[in-house]
């Protein structure tokens, strides 16, 4: 199992982790508690095969992915 986290206080929802994400882990959204930016959400985190891709991909340091 494989967990993927994203902090959304360092989100900027620039959507690099979409677009370099080989099993399309996540998705852009809009989110209450962050009402001025779309963020990443790891929807499908189950699909994630440990590429981190999106890790080193991401400009903020927002991602951190996990093996439990």
């Amino acid at each position: 199992m494989v967990k993927v986290t994203v902090d959304w206080t360092k989100c900027n929802g620039d959507g690099v982790c979409v677009d370099i994400c080989p099993v399309d882990v996540f998705e852009l959204q809009d989110l209450a508690e962050h009402p001025d930016t779309q963020k990443s959400v790891p929807v499908r985190a189950d699909d994630c095969i440990l590429c981190m891709a999106c890790v080193t991909s991401c400009p903020t340091e927002a991602i951190t992915v996990e093996e439990e």
